[in-house]
């Protein structure tokens, strides 16, 4: 919460009149009898009629003063100003603490005043109070009186001027109802985050055994025992009071007789049932933020927590105060502003009997939309479960409307871990993991080997480099351009004969494609991917690691050229934009854009003409025989229910070409060739460390399980 009385920068505004005459700003309080002109400049200091400054403050000055003050929160210097008889003998620690209780509470702020009547016999001004508050503006018209005494003239408080009517008894209430957050549902309307319950454990001091309750607790939660105590000597603590100490999940117990039942569920009962033993404490429900799919969709939908003072500070008016929670990561962290929603508050009086007498602003709630995605959440609960012993990740989109069908990272952290509290020791632990489970992995670039060779080819075609019937000719397993290359071979697993780029691409031949890379030429290859989004953001809602093709400006030898060519080099791609690569060849060329948000569907295409009709026809064909023909690299994803095509590709990692040491990554990108396809869809994926488990074959038997579940007639 927001406490104007300490925020000493922010300056309440005093509405005056403001003139101008021959250039000089001439303030004038309305009504009032005293007129204030700025000096122009100190050589004419004594040419101006300025009003003596030893000249006795007027009734209207002093009432903007004391207002300035308080906009400022300077509460005992209001009550400097004070005729402390006339005002009942308050306090100064009665005032102050009235006072600041009261604007505090309402979050006053933006505090104008307009003087509209001055009776100086009786030293009376009326004036127009106008301020912002949490529950909207307050506004009234009031008056105030002040009597001459030894030092001038001194204000006669009470309560009413705080807000007219207002008696000594009354109090000032806020009450609050808090907006729930909005869900995140996939495009069946299946819920990725809301609302769900937990348990919360607590202990009833009264009802406490001294020492052993706490050890017991603290040995069954895992906690400190020193934690605990802290807890249970707050201020607020009472004999009666439930005391919080631990969020723990909730147990159902009619699972234990359900084929659901498992381990961890008969563990979390015994646990419940331990904790029960103990003298004073007590488990409640409790209402959080929830994620059903837990770690499968832990990296994409992200999590909420509690908000710090640094949020408060950092999102000032935004409406959060010390009960909110706020995205943290992920699309939780995206959608925010969407998702939170507004508190809804009421501003009232009550009298001594807690009777409202009236009400002085209200708000009302508004709750969070529903952000629904296009995400399947079958299809990223299957990716999950194909990869999760992976260090890998996954894209499925739409390759004809571009819809986002799942964003998988492997390994991830259980989302609902933030919101019961992990421990440091936990976090240490997440972070300092040789897998790094909070690592985003379709966020970053990789080297995406072969499956770079399409976008080659397609280059290569509408440069008019590459020839698809010429036969680049056999050089066996190893080729370079001439001696000028030293040591430096070009390898290839599986030469091409004919060399021509079907067979190429089939067989996934680097010569052929190290040598239509230089064929094609820097220059043009690097103005080519140019507009094909290397060197810039995907246009998509998750922001992601952009493409390159070298680590500098331009590629520096013809050898980073002719190695970009098969995807290695300085070759870097995101998956996503991958994906959106290879949607041009099954959309006459066209590149798709990316989108995830229901109700965002953005431009058709990313790239319009990302590729020639032509290029993108024969690389398709040749994608198809990848997948359908025997020979082909791809050919354990054949189906006979629908024409698929794609690539596979193993990307080294390693410091020099004789390094041995080094590790591969595994890629394949598989989708639906034809656009009478029931069920159309891309896949991109990428698993690290597939060095010695079959290269990219290890992630084509993982995709035969994937797209069996999106075609297969058992489908949900």
């Amino acid at each position: 919460m927001r406490r104007h009385g300490r925020r000493k920068n922010r300056k309440g505004r005093i509405l005056t009149k403001l003139m101008i005459f021959g250039g000089i700003p001439v303030i004038i309080i309305l009504l009032g009898t005293v007129y204030f002109m700025a000096k122009p400049d100190a050589a004419k200091e004594e040419e101006l009629p300025l009003v003596s400054q030893k000249q006795e403050e007027t009734a209207p000055d002093l009432l903007k003063k004391y207002m300035t003050l308080l906009s400022l929160g300077e509460y005992e210097e209001m009550y400097a100003m004070l005729d402390t008889e006339a005002s009942g003998n308050l306090s100064r620690e009665d005032f102050v603490s009235r006072n600041s209780a009261i604007y505090a509470g309402m979050e006053m702020d933006n505090l104008e005043i307009e003087i509209t009547g001055y009776e100086p016999e009786g030293e009376i001004v009326t004036y127009h109070s106008s301020f912002d508050t949490v529950a909207g503006n307050i506004s009234f018209e009031n008056e105030a009186l002040f009597l001459p005494g030894e030092e001038g003239l001194r204000l006669v408080w009470s309560d009413s001027l705080i807000f007219p009517g207002m008696g000594s008894g009354d109090k000032v209430r806020v009450s609050a109802t808090q907006a729930e957050r909005g869900r995140i549902v996939d495009r069946n309307g299946e819920v990725l985050a809301g609302k769900g319950v937990v348990s919360s454990v607590g202990i009833v001091p009264g009802k406490a055994e001294e020492g052993e309750t706490v050890q017991r607790v603290a040995e069954i939660l895992g906690m400190e025992e020193e934690t605990i105590r802290k807890k249970l000597s707050a201020g607020w603590v009472k004999e009666d009071s439930f005391v919080p100490l631990k969020l723990i999940p909730r147990v159902d117990e009619r699972k234990l007789t359900s084929p659901e039942a498992d381990e961890e569920t008969v563990r979390e009962l015994e646990r419940h049932e331990k904790l029960l033993e103990v003298p004073g404490v007590m488990i409640q429900d409790q209402t959080v933020r929830s994620y059903p799919m837990g770690e499968a969709a832990a990296h994409l939908v992200g999590y909420v927590q509690g908000v710090t003072a640094e949020d408060l500070e950092k999102h000032t008016g935004e409406g959060y105060t010390a009960a909110s929670v706020i995205g943290r990561s992920g699309l939780e962290s995206l959608f925010e502003t969407e998702l939170r929603g507004k508190n809804g508050y009421r501003i009232y009086i009550t009298d001594r009997d807690g009777r409202e007498k009236r009400e002085l602003a209200c708000t009302a709630v508004q709750h969070g939309k529903d952000v629904m995605l296009t995400i399947d959440a079958g299809l990223q609960q299957v990716l999950y479960e194909e990869f999760r012993g992976d260090k890998s990740c996954s894209v499925a989109m739409d390759p004809h409307t571009g819809e986002i069908l799942a964003l998988v990272s492997t390994p991830a952290c259980d989302s609902n871990d933030f919101i019961m509290g992990i421990s440091s020791e936990k976090w240490i632990e997440m972070n300092e993991d040789e897998n790094m489970p909070l690592y985003n992995r379709f966020r970053q670039a990789w080297c995406p080997g072969s499956t770079f060779k399409p976008v080659t080819a397609a280059v290569g075609l509408d440069a008019g480099a590459i020839d698809p019937l010429e036969d680049f000719g056999n050089d066996g397993a190893r080729w370079q351009k001439d001696s000028s290359w030293g040591g430096y071979y070009v390898t290839t697993l599986h030469p091409a004969s004919p060399a021509n780029l079907y067979n190429a691409l089939i067989y996934s031949d680097n010569i052929y494609f190290a040598k239509a890379a230089l064929e094609i030429g820097a220059e043009e290859f690097e103005s080519a991917l140019g507009r094909l989004g290397f060197g810039e953001p995907v246009p998509f809602t998750v922001r992601m690691a952009g493409s390159r093709f070298s680590n500098g400006e331009t590629m520096e030898s013809e050898i980073q050229l002719a190695d970009s060519g098969y995807g290695q080099g300085q070759v870097l791609v995101n998956p996503l934009h991958l994906a959106c690569l290879y949607t041009a060849f099954c959309n006459e060329g066209n590149m798709v854009q990316p989108w995830i948000c229901r109700e965002e569907e953005p431009a058709h295409y990313w790239i319009p003409g990302a590729f020639s009709e032509t290029a993108a026809q024969q690389v398709l064909e040749a994608l198809k025989g990848i997948v359908n023909a025997p020979g082909g690299t791809g050919y354990g994803l054949h189906r006979e229910d629908v024409v698929l095509a794609g690539k596979t590709g193993t990307a080294e990692i390693k410091s020099s070409q004789s390094d041995t040491t080094g590790t591969e990554l595994g890629w394949m990108a598989v989708f639906t060739a034809e656009k009478t396809a029931e069920r159309p869809i891309i896949i991109v994926n990428m698993v690290e460390d597939v060095k010695g488990r079959g290269g990219s074959g290890y992630v084509v038997q993982r995709d035969r399980e994937v797209l069996e579940y999106w075609f297969g007639r058992n489908r949900p």
